[in-house]
């Protein structure tokens, strides 16, 4: 079973667009997904559809008062949500508890092996609940815009990963994505470049382009898939999945598979 955090401390990349339409390309492909919303602003959960007022989700897991089985959802096949709960922002205020209050989702995912994936949607912060993503998962997926000011929050994300690598002495995999992606754009190329500098091996070799359908869909509470299931959008991410599960990347004398 593979646990991956999709994180990035900058908004606007495509963090929860990521997380909502790879999981359904991986349980397209036959995988048993789980997606968790560890966002307050609950952005996955009515993505997929399945919002619902006073929602109990993944919060009451952490805070003791739940399992697994009891919260999730199935919202397609062999895909299942645990939600966002209206308690969530609580958890990111939590003072008791010490160093444990890193380890809250860790300590309650262990039914989670039932899943060939698991994809966590974290918040745009390296707060508690950013923090418990990634003490639960030993690979992340970093979405990443192509503009400078996307590099820069690269760089404050590495020095994160480097103090849990070495607080907990093992390393993280890290996945980079290009999403919001314009090939023709002169900046776009230059910021894919540096990445593929500073992550060689490491960046998908599916970059995710620009596209409007994929900014609308969650807003009918669907997939790139079952919004415009021939669209850029759902071949970028079906692709995109294979690339994650079968680790095939780009190089800087092919950079872009799309």
């Amino acid at each position: 079973m593979r646990m991956l955090a999709v994180i990035n401390q900058k908004g606007g990349v495509g963090k929860t667009t990521t997380t909502l339409n790879l999981a359904h390309a991986l349980a397209r492909q036959g995988r048993r997904v789980l997606a968790i919303d560890l966002d307050p602003q609950a952005h996955l959960t009515a993505g997929f559809g399945a919002l619902l007022h006073e929602q109990a989700g993944v919060d009451s897991l952490m805070l003791g008062e739940a399992a697994l089985a009891e919260r999730t959802l199935p919202v397609r096949e062999r895909l299942d949500l645990l939600p966002a709960g209206s308690r969530l922002g609580e958890l990111e205020h939590l003072q008791e508890g010490g160093a444990r209050r890193g380890f809250l989702l860790r300590d309650t995912l262990g039914e989670a092996d039932d899943y060939d994936a698991v994809l966590i949607d974290c918040p745009p912060s390296s707060g508690i609940l950013g923090m418990n993503a990634l003490l639960a998962c030993r690979e992340v997926l970093i979405p990443v815009a192509g503009d400078f000011f996307s590099l820069q929050g690269l760089a404050r994300l590495m020095a994160i990963f480097e103090h849990i690598e070495s607080t907990l002495n093992r390393e993280i995999r890290k996945w980079v994505v290009l999403t919001r992606f314009h090939a023709r754009r002169r900046l776009a190329r230059e910021v894919r470049d540096k990445i593929l500098d500073y992550f060689p091996d490491r960046v998908l070799r599916t970059p995710i382009r620009e596209s409007v359908a994929l900014a609308e869909s969650p807003g009918f509470g669907q997939t790139i898939f079952e919004y415009q299931a021939r669209s850029h959008g759902a071949r970028d991410y079906q692709a995109l999945a294979e690339d994650l599960w079968q680790g095939q990347t780009m190089t800087s004398e092919a950079p872009c598979h799309a």
